[in-house]
């Protein structure tokens, strides 16, 4: 099986591929903006034509599609990741290849749920910020494209590579910060917030299955389980061996002037702090997926629990002190 992949050297990108060039059966090739790429194209600027052109050439029979940007203004995300997502399913209607379409979507897309309620695929999306937006924006370019196509809504992917800018990324860099200047204490901001962590190796495995399979329309990706961050950072701190104390913060302290001496702590604290929002992928306090629907169309269930993922979280950022 010849499957093109798109956005091999992002975060979720990387394990895909490592997962499906762990199957005999399949023939990667990644497309993408990097030097390491085999093939460079930019899906935000480049033309429906060329990406054509390039599908009945290399004759794919599965395109997975893992790019985009989590970050920058509105005019940023949209054409990350949704004008590159028009560019793929135009040059795939245009293309003879007649390729199946696995685009990795997130819950984002869903905005906001009701605290201790399970997020099914059937519901409302209300994203609560350009991000989300522009996924949505691209999951629904993908439903009404009439291609043979799914789109999997992965929850809060974590485990190793996790960028330093999540909020497990940032509680590691954290607890690494501290370690390192023995401070006795960690005062963080924000751990009310409770997100159903699924890990990469997870992720990846299931863009296997539904490359494999014939599902279509959405499926959520997740373990089903909401952990509050608060409880995710006890973990870590185990995980870490930090004996010091966790001091939950209702809000972000006040910035220092500039100039003035500060402890380390504090300079963690503004750290934590430096989101301008409480919820910066716009879901409110509270989401949990719904995975039915992965257990059933795809035969899928994650195995990695939170300890190991964080546990790996913490090995990168060990290798930092």
């Amino acid at each position: 099986m010849r499957v093109l992949l798109l956005g091999a050297n992002g975060f979720l990108g990387r394990f895909v591929a490592d997962r499906l060039l762990a199957d005999p059966a399949v023939h990667l090739t990644a497309l993408g903006r990097g030097d390491d790429a085999d093939v460079r194209f930019d899906l935000a600027s480049g033309s429906p034509g060329a990406l054509t052109r390039f599908l009945d050439a290399v004759h794919p029979g599965v395109i997975v599609n893992c790019a985009g940007a989590t970050r920058g203004g509105a005019r940023d995300l949209t054409r990350h990741n949704t004008v590159a997502v028009a560019t793929v399913c135009e040059a795939m209607r245009r293309s003879g290849c007649t390729a199946r379409l696995v685009q990795v979507g997130c819950s984002s897309e869903y905005g906001p749920s009701q605290p201790g309620s399970s997020t099914a695929e059937d519901a409302l999306p209300r994203p609560g910020g350009p991000y989300g937006v522009s996924k949505l924006a691209a999951t629904e370019l993908v439903l009404g494209s009439g291609l043979d196509a799914v789109v999997l809504r992965v929850f809060s992917p974590v485990g190793p590579g996790t960028p330093a800018g999540s909020p497990l990324g940032r509680l590691a860099e954290a607890m690494r910060r501290a370690m390192q200047s023995g401070d006795g204490e960690l005062k963080l901001s924000g751990l009310g917030v409770q997100r159903d962590f699924v890990d990469v190796r997870d992720v990846a495995r299931a863009v296997h299955a539904a490359s494999l399979s014939a599902a279509q329309g959405v499926v959520n990706i997740g373990t089903g389980r909401a952990v509050r961050l608060r409880d995710a950072a006890a973990v870590l701190a185990r995980v870490a061996g930090y004996a010091g104390a966790l001091h939950e913060l209702d809000a972000p302290p006040p910035r220092l002037p500039i100039g003035a001496p500060r402890t380390s702590t504090e300079s963690v604290i503004e750290h934590l702090s430096a989101t301008p929002s409480p919820y910066p992928d716009g879901c409110g306090a509270w989401q949990q997926a719904d995975v039915r629907t992965a257990r059933d169309r795809l035969g899928w269930r994650p195995r990695i629990n939170l300890e190991e993922s964080l546990a790996d979280i913490w090995m990168e950022a060990a290798c930092r002190i």
